[in-house]
């Protein structure tokens, strides 16, 4: 993105530039440490110990398997159930979907995974990290800051919740996990990662399709006036409909 900014809507390259400044001033302290005060001001739960993983999003995802009768409409299909996310929310969305293959929910049916830009990494440095590494939404040392802060202490960017497919991973082969679409920018400093990722569910022997916009940057959905919005929202809600017409 470093190289083509020039080319973005100015309102793109606007909000981008504070962004990435207002980011690094609210969480990141002047000796570059978490903030955590900030973090936990903002209701985030924080795990007991680093070794244990923060499991709220598959608690929702329980409580809606129980309580569906409660919180959902009449009309709701949970046989017919989606996880999505972009950046940080597509590692996510991947894990909540590991752990739905791992246990017995009796209403929720996992129909598809929507990563979008999913936010990979690990100990080597890709060919994009280096190309874009001063992009201004995902700079590498911003993002090997974010992996020293919330990965475990002791570990590395080969851990398994970051390298999915590294030297870590949990085998998902046997498993019967959903189909999956990745989204994936060609600006994105990250998009190796996500095409290793995609790379690795094929071999793995899983459903899963990928939509690559050349020029489409990180969190590029969040901007209508960029014209790969548009296609973006065609491509999720084909997936969609295709997983739900079987």
């Amino acid at each position: 993105m470093s190289q083509n900014s020039a080319d973005l809507p100015w309102k793109v390259r606007l909000f981008t530039s504070l962004f990435s400044f207002t980011f690094k001033v609210m969480i990141r302290r002047s000796d570059g440490s978490l903030n955590r005060l900030l973090l936990n001001f903002l209701d985030y739960k924080t795990s007991p110990s680093p070794d244990k993983p923060i499991d709220d999003g598959f608690d929702v995802i329980k409580f809606i398997d129980k309580s569906y009768l409660e919180v959902l409409p009449n009309h709701a299909n949970l046989k017919h159930s989606f996880v999505a996310g972009d950046s940080a929310g597509g590692n996510l969305a991947h894990h909540m979907a590991l752990k739905a293959c791992k246990s017995e929910l009796s209403n929720i049916k996992l129909t598809g995974v929507i990563a979008i830009q999913p936010f990979f990494g690990g100990e080597e440095r890709t060919g994009s990290e280096i190309k874009l590494s001063r992009d201004p939404f995902v700079p590498m040392d911003t993002t090997d800051w974010m992996w020293r802060s919330f990965l475990p202490e002791g570990s590395n960017r080969d851990h398994q919740a970051s390298n999915v497919f590294g030297p870590n991973s949990v085998d998902i082969s046997e498993l019967k996990f959903p189909a999956v679409l990745v989204i994936i920018g060609g600006l994105d400093p990250l998009q190796d990662w996500q095409k290793r990722y995609y790379e690795g569910l094929k071999k793995s022997g899983k459903e899963v399709y990928l939509v690559e916009y050349v020029n489409a940057f990180h969190s590029f959905h969040l901007f209508p006036c960029v014209p790969e919005f548009s296609l973006f929202i065609k491509e999720v809600k084909d997936f969609m409909q295709k997983q739900m017409s079987r």
